[in-house]
């Protein structure tokens, strides 16, 4: 069992950002494909990437993938993999995945095929015909694309994003692996002064201060693998102290500002929560007037869209008035907003250095980058 193989699905255009995580995690066999990226790994590595990973959405154990074009197919091939070797006797194992671009495409009949065939290899392996599914949740996660199966265990439960600080939420919260893509794209490392002028729940400040401090994002956090017998706790406990051994302490300025005095006190109490409000300053303020007086500095923003909040007009008077706003700080800022709208440029007033295409839940948007 020393040479594993995890799949970690990300959000669309974060495959890159993922990969280089893992990469300097010193995980061998990093590969970025189309919405996740794979690599190989020891039993200790499971915590070390669930613990530290910023921008993957879970983290997968391949337990095997097969031809998988009709249902006999699917039931011997995930019988003949050694599900013994990670559910207990005890062990609940329920099933779920989709199926694309496959002869197998109905979802309910492939569960109950796949779980008639980890049933039938576990019922065997611990002589029982009846396997009472009392005790820690092993979730079986399967993928059937073009006629090719890939059974996995969930070794994450609640989806990565899920840090555990936010509770609450305002309004089009955006999600926390997107947040930090979003930091780690602008370049910010906690040297120079970081501002959200549209900061919301907080969001994207609070992942900006975890990675200033080089804080692991799953600290606050429990995981479904943590309860799992062939996982060891020492091995979970060894991770979450190399973690913090490898945090910094420094002085960072890191400011959010927001309209709304609601969603300012949501982002201080989530602050609270991500134990970094000693370096975070959120206050009321509009993005409008929004400026700084420090040479250098990072704006990384999510404005409204205009598609849910506000009216399209309202959305591209307040790009206008916020263009000018950052066209008018010193000429070493650097700044990243990310947009759905089609004309944002034309309404920011000036064009992006670069352009990274991302998605924020399900539409489509534009990280528009400005500054070299």
């Amino acid at each position: 069992m020393e040479h594993l193989e995890l799949a970690i699905p990300t959000l669309f255009g974060l495959e890159g950002l993922c990969a280089d995580e893992l990469r300097r995690l010193e995980l061998p066999g990093v590969r970025a494909e189309n919405g996740r990226v794979r690599c190989t790994a020891s039993p200790a590595d499971i915590p070390r990437v669930n613990l530290n990973l910023r921008t993957g959405e879970r983290v997968l154990l391949v337990l095997g993938q097969f031809p998988a074009a009709d249902f006999d197919a699917l039931f011997e091939g995930t019988r003949a993999l050694p599900w013994e070797h990670f559910v207990p006797k005890h062990g609940a194992f329920p099933v779920k995945g989709y199926a694309l671009h496959s002869a197998l495409h109905s979802v309910p009949a492939c569960q109950a095929v796949i779980k008639k065939a980890v049933a039938t290899r576990l019922g065997a392996h611990y002589g029982l015909n009846t396997l009472p599914e009392n005790g820690p949740v092993h979730q079986v996660q399967f993928s059937i694309m073009k006629d090719t199966a890939t059974l996995m265990l969930d070794t994450s439960g609640a989806g990565l994003h899920k840090r555990g600080y936010r509770a609450v939420g305002v309004e089009a919260p955006l999600r926390e692996t997107l947040a930090a893509a979003m930091v780690l794209l602008s370049r910010y490392r906690g040297r120079d002064p970081f501002c959200d002028p549209f900061c919301g729940s907080g969001t994207i400040a609070i992942e900006a201060a975890l990675i200033a401090r080089n804080r692991a994002p799953g600290l606050n956090r429990s995981f479904s693998a943590q309860r799992w017998e062939w996982l060891p706790s020492k091995v979970w406990m060894e991770a979450a102290g190399e973690a913090m051994d490898r945090e910094f302490d420094g002085t960072y300025e890191i400011w959010g500002g927001d309209i709304d005095p609601r969603a300012v006190e949501i982002a201080c109490s989530n602050a609270g929560k991500a134990e970094v409000e000693d370096i975070i300053r959120f206050e009321v303020a509009d993005a409008a007037k929004f400026h700084r007086d420090e040479p250098f500095g990072r704006v990384v923003t999510n404005p409204p869209y205009g598609e849910r909040i506000m009216e399209k007009r309202e959305a591209e008077d307040l790009y206008r008035a916020f263009g000018a706003a950052v066209r008018g700080l010193p000429p070493g800022w650097r700044s990243a907003v990310l947009s759905s709208h089609t004309e944002f440029e034309r309404t920011f007033g000036r064009q992006a250095d670069r352009k990274r295409k991302l998605y924020n839940g399900m539409i489509k948007c534009d990280l528009f980058l400005y500054g070299k």
